[in-house]
């Protein structure tokens, strides 16, 4: 049962607000101004009953007055909860959240991070099951922790980090669930502290919120004990202790501090619960099917039909097939390179890392340059191309070849295209040109690579085939023409003398022609219209963007023709002016 709204004022951090003071420099906490937690309407209670991410959105909520700043304080712009969760619908798919959130875990190896662990909690107010990620990094102090649960700040901008956007862990935390709760502990400047923050979802529809607010506390532990630390007053932070207590899984400070016992003196605990239901009122992700796993739920449901032929029962069982319903299959390829010093724990264990590259035979590299700005860059990026060990017939990502064509069957390319900016999911890549460039390459040299090796796994080469198609069509067409002349012999046309019938089958031009047609090229392919189709796809592209470098020549053109006009009416006033003063002179020195 959710815990009641009692009015009050709740005076708390929102999500525009900075830390402390360092080094003079006033980066100072502010608070939102007086905000009532009241009971929400029963329209509002209604439309709160749904649990499914997709349809969370969708409530109404009456209108909301707010005092006006008082003197001296500056008005700020604020964000509507239902950002939140228009925000979030860029996870299509719950693990691209959950790769979001190990990311950042991954991210804090540079801080000396050795671990994160992904495991199920169960919350004890309603026994419900939340989700934990918890990394032993350097952790947050309180000014970062407030910029982590800001809109659009990351201070990673390393090619050797992974967060860029700093909007991952609003989007991938209230994807997989409506409400979250950090604890976190980190030593600056001989300095130690600890910090709750709670992004509630919850709290903020059901008190009718029209601002996000994010209540925080902080405590100085470089004593024996935790000091607050008080920015404005006591009232305040003990205001933000109140909503925490009352809207987060745990109804107690003691509890509170409990959560940060196995933290050590440095690391971070991410608990995400509430977490979303499917539309068939089943939580989204599954606990219950295997222990070590956590299951996407309706992906891996779409996996266990009955009475499946041995053929595809393999085909989902590897690893291409597993990845789209099991988190550890899925973590398990997340990352290119595998870690040294660093553990993936999930539910206990241990994932064991995969590198794909180690799963392919006949493997072959391949250099390539990628084109930057319309020129070739002198990056060299090297792409491995091989058979997978297990089975020819895998899930493909990009789709290269017709359906029904075994070309390309079992073929696997491995690039790491960190030249690309990645969407803001980062489960895809943004559709630009060097993407597109990239994508229609990288489908040629797989065409050429399964040219020259598709025989090592037993399949025909191309030009084996087609010889053998072109030898056994000769074969047909003399059977078929020696079937017609015995039936031309047998029984002339009627009408016709016999021997012209024979003239016919035995040497008349039509004859040739028709044996020309069968023994020629014949119809194209379907694997050489594909080829011919990736090559129009590469010249098309460079078409669009040469068209698109003339518009941009015709539009700098055209702006150039309007100011030479406006040059031209100016000096044309300018002529017309001295004319005139010219005239005027004349006919007064005629006077």
């Amino acid at each position: 049962m959710p815990p009641k709204a009692e009015k009050g004022t709740v005076k708390s951090v929102d999500i525009i607000d900075c830390s402390d003071v360092e080094g003079g420099a006033v980066v100072g906490m502010t608070t939102t101004s007086n905000t009532t937690a009241s009971h929400p309407s029963p329209q509002l209670q209604r439309t709160l009953e749904s649990h499914s991410f997709w349809k969370a959105g969708a409530y109404d909520v009456g209108h909301t007055t707010k005092r006006p700043p008082d003197d001296g304080q500056l008005e700020h712009a604020r964000v509507h909860p239902k950002f939140l969760h228009s925000n979030a619908t860029s996870h299509r798919w719950a693990f691209g959240a959950i790769a979001e959130l190990l990311d950042n875990a991954v991210d804090e190896i540079h801080n000396g991070a050795t671990f994160v662990k992904v495991d199920k909690i169960d919350v004890m107010k309603d026994n419900s099951p939340a989700l934990l990620f918890h990394d032993d990094g350097g952790g947050m102090p309180p000014e970062r922790i407030r910029n982590c649960m800001s809109l659009g700040f990351s201070s990673k901008k390393s090619n050797t980090t992974i967060g860029q956007y700093g909007n991952g862990f609003k989007t991938s935390t209230m994807r997989l669930g409506a409400d979250v709760i950090v604890f976190t502990r980190a030593t600056t400047a001989s300095r130690a502290t600890q910090s709750i923050g709670l992004l509630s979802y919850t709290f903020l529809r059901r008190t009718g919120q029209d601002d996000v607010i994010v209540p925080m506390i902080d405590f100085d532990v470089s004593g024996h004990w935790a000091e607050p630390i008080i920015y404005g007053s006591q009232d305040d932070w003990s205001s933000n202790l109140k909503v925490i207590l009352e809207w987060s899984p745990f109804p107690s400070k003691e509890e509170l501090m409990l959560q940060f016992e196995d933290i050590g003196p440095h690391g971070t605990k991410v608990i995400i619960y509430n977490l979303w239901l499917n539309d068939e009122g089943i939580y989204e992700l599954s606990f219950d099917d295997d222990d070590e796993d956590i299951r996407l739920r309706d992906e891996a449901n779409q996996g266990g039909l009955t009475n499946l032929r041995r053929k595809t029962i393999e085909l989902q069982s590897h690893i291409s097939y597993r990845i789209r319903y099991s988190l550890r299959a899925y973590v398990s390829i997340l990352y290119l390179r595998k870690f040294s010093n660093f553990s993936i724990i999930l539910r206990g264990k241990p994932v064991q890392q995969l590198h794909i590259a180690d799963e392919l035979k006949y493997t072959k590299v391949i250099a390539y340059k990628p084109r930057l700005g319309g020129e070739e860059s002198e990056v060299t990026v090297e792409t491995t191309f091989g058979f997978v060990k297990e089975a020819p017939s895998i899930w493909p990502f990009w789709k290269i070849t017709a359906d029904g064509s075994s070309k390309g069957n079992g073929v696997v390319g491995i690039i790491e295209a960190n030249f690309i900016e990645p969407a803001h999911d980062k489960q895809d890549f943004e559709r630009s040109s060097v993407f597109v460039r990239l994508e229609a390459r990288m489908k040629q040299i797989l065409l050429d690579y399964w040219k020259n090796h598709c025989h090592l796994v037993g399949f025909q080469p191309p030009s084996a085939r087609a010889h053998h198609e072109q030898k056994q069509s000769h074969v047909q067409l003399s059977v078929g023409l020696a079937a017609n002349v015995e039936q031309e012999v047998v029984q002339p046309m009627d009408g016709l003398p016999t021997n012209i019938g024979q003239d016919v089958s035995n040497g008349y031009p039509g004859s040739q022609e028709k044996l020309t047609s069968r023994d020629g090229p014949g119809s194209i392919s379907i694997d050489q219209i594909c080829e011919e189709n990736i090559q129009l796809f590469v010249r098309c592209e460079e078409h669009m963007q040469k068209e698109e470098e003339l518009k941009q020549t015709a539009e700098c053109l055209e702006k150039e023709l309007e100011e030479a006009k406006r040059k031209l009416a100016q000096i044309s006033s300018y002529l017309e002016t001295r004319r005139k003063q010219k005239m005027m002179g004349l006919q007064i020195e005629k006077f």
